[in-house]
């Protein structure tokens, strides 16, 4: 401090009451130089049309403001909807928060089946709304029918993963229908994050189901995870109350540089989930063989039941140069690592990691 400058004394002002309540969520980052089955990512790259673009930015491009409308427009073409009803975002994250902020408050409640993406309830939490949530069974199929019968007149939100995580599971169209039918008065979220490896969509009903709102993400099948950028589309009407929230420069210009070229690189986009669909079949006949059992999975990933070593099998596989994902955590997947799918080359290394370690605790066929 200065000499004669006078002692200043900062009392933290005490946040909101709902700022207090929120859920708080630290992802298990850290070193991950090793083969990535951890978060779901693309485990081998963007594609080639992206990394042109972006050898090819300039210094000076940086220095403006990122220009959303023109690639929104792209966007809504590529998905066949028109521009107004789609908003680009930082991310699903973004995506999901600010639909959560136009349309929860006070007295409202978010209807989740469980378990599910951990950040719902998180972005709830900020909120002054309750969050509903309806477990699934012991095999993690969709809980349509408890769902159903747990939407209520204080029903705002009801937000499903399809497919889901860390489960696999999916809804069918007739039950997403019956469920936005059920509750007109709710908005109905699909998060598509995992479209790419399902194949199913029900973005074709955008607008003509008033409540439907579907959200996609391009950091799985497309590699742009490091760049942050998603997309929510609705109706009209439910996207003019959801650009009252989004901030007009959230997604970044290098992120809208290098989307369309992503877009239209199919050959790539399809050579990579062909991988992935590929070494899914491959790794669950591992996983069959050697008798540990599994939930079958419509995404770029599957759930194994690991059991009470659950945490001694994630830190052997991590020594093996393999990261997967404890969900023990998750409601009602004790003893369950998430494993991510990659291409048919990673997996059969992985397959070699996961038998080894299996051996070691006496997992699967090794158990007495």
């Amino acid at each position: 401090m200065e000499k004669g400058a006078a002692s200043i004394s900062f009392v933290s002002p005490a946040p909101r009451k709902r700022v207090q309540s929120m859920k708080e969520y630290h992802p298990p980052l850290g070193c991950r130089d090793l083969l990535r089955l951890d978060f779901n990512e693309n485990t081998f790259a963007c594609s080639p049309k992206v990394r042109e673009v972006l050898a090819g930015i300039s210094a000076g491009a940086l220095t403006r403001y990122p220009e959303r409308e023109p690639v929104e427009a792209a966007v809504a073409g590529h998905l066949g909807l028109a521009a107004e009803q789609v908003a680009l975002t930082n991310g699903v994250d973004e995506a999901i928060h600010v639909l959560f902020e136009a349309f929860l408050e006070a007295g409202d409640e978010l209807l989740l089946p469980v378990p599910t993406y951990t950040m719902y309830e998180v972005y709830a939490s900020a909120t002054d709304a309750r969050v509903a949530a309806v477990q699934a069974g012991d095999d993690l199929l969709f809980p349509f029918e408890r769902l159903l019968a747990a939407v209520t007149a204080k029903t705002k939100i009801i937000a499903i993963a399809n497919p889901n995580s860390p489960s696999g599971s999916v809804a069918t169209r007739e039950q997403l229908l019956k469920i936005s039918r059920i509750a007109p008065h709710a908005v109905v979220l699909v998060d598509e994050a995992y479209f790419h490896f399902h194949g199913e969509t029900v973005v074709d009903l955008i607008g003509k189901v008033p409540n439907l709102v579907v959200a996609r993400t391009f950091s799985k099948a497309y590699g742009l995870a490091g760049l942050r950028i998603g997309v929510l589309a609705g109706s009209l009407e439910m996207m003019r109350w959801v650009r009252r929230v989004l901030s007009p420069y959230s997604v970044n210009s290098v992120a809208l540089a290098c989307l369309r070229p992503a877009l239209e690189d199919a050959t790539y986009l399809e050579w990579y989930v062909g991988e992935v669909l590929a070494a899914r079949g491959e790794f669950e006949a591992a996983l069959g063989a050697v008798k540990m059992r599994f939930w079958p999975s419509r995404a770029n990933f599957i759930l194994v039941d690991i059991g009470a070593r659950h945490a001694e099998f994630v830190e052997q596989m991590r020594a093996a140069g393999v990261l997967v994902r404890d969900r023990s955590n998750d409601p009602g997947c004790d003893g369950r690592v998430r494993i991510t799918i990659g291409t048919r080359e990673q997996m059969r290394a992985a397959v070699e990691a996961v038998s080894k370690v299996a051996q070691d605790l006496k997992l699967g066929v090794h158990a007495k």
